[in-house]
């Protein structure tokens, strides 16, 4: 079963906060925007840290039905971009 736009970028919020991301970020810009309903935007402390939630929001919204349609950007950068077409995660390292 597909999960509502919103039901995932709640999900999203919530695996964030499981694994310790902080300053997260939840934005409803459907009124706004055609590209996407929400970006969830959050700092994650370290580069382990984000390799290992970039994997784990990709693994969770894939068990509801989601499909991850872009990523971008690296651990190394210090920025990662992974696009859920509804939902974009915005992870930022703290510089």
């Amino acid at each position: 079963m597909r999960l509502e736009p919103i039901e995932y970028a709640r999900k999203i919020v919530d695996v964030a906060w499981d694994k310790q991301a902080t300053d997260i970020l939840l934005l409803d810009i459907r009124n706004i925007a055609v590209f996407t309903d929400f970006f969830v935007i959050m700092t994650v402390d370290n580069s382990r840290l984000m390799d290992a939630l970039q994997q784990d929001l990709v693994g969770a919204v894939e068990q509801d039905g989601g499909k991850l349609h872009h990523l971008e950007g690296t651990v190394e950068a210090g920025w990662i971009l992974v696009d859920f077409g509804d939902v974009i995660v915005h992870l930022f390292a703290p510089e």
